[in-house]
């Protein structure tokens, strides 16, 4: 059974960093994306980024390109995202997903309607 664990949310004031770590178990994600999504209160929830674990190529929301960045760490089956700058807007609850990449065409990465497994969520919090 894969299972997903975040780690890394927390409160920080407007302009600074934080790293979310989500460690994947229960299969291998060589045939897999693995995104971020996030969640504000009273909102849908929304892409933030992807990667393809097999040729790290990337994709990002437009609201965050340039201040994150996902990468992966295969040996220790764990995918980041670096959030630099961090805004106001960015608080929300953050979850790792993952979806084979067989599930649809690549220009669905950021439906998260395609993703078969989430992790609990991180709150990270930005205040002013």
């Amino acid at each position: 059974q894969v299972q997903l664990v975040e780690s890394g949310g927390g409160s920080v004031q407007a302009g600074a960093s934080l790293r979310l770590s989500c460690v994947g178990s229960g299969r291998t994600f060589s045939n897999d994306y693995m995104g971020w999504f996030r969640q504000a209160p009273g909102k849908e929830r929304e892409f933030v980024a992807v990667i393809n674990w097999n040729r790290g190529t990337t994709l990002y929301a437009d609201s965050v390109k340039g201040r994150f960045t996902i990468v992966r760490d295969p040996a220790k089956n764990t995918v980041y995202l670096q959030m630099n700058s961090l805004k106001v807007e960015d608080t929300a609850v953050y979850y790792c997903a993952v979806r084979s990449v067989a599930a649809g065409p690549s220009s669905s990465v950021r439906n998260s309607g395609f993703y078969g497994y989430w992790g609990q969520g991180a709150q990270v919090t930005v205040s002013s």
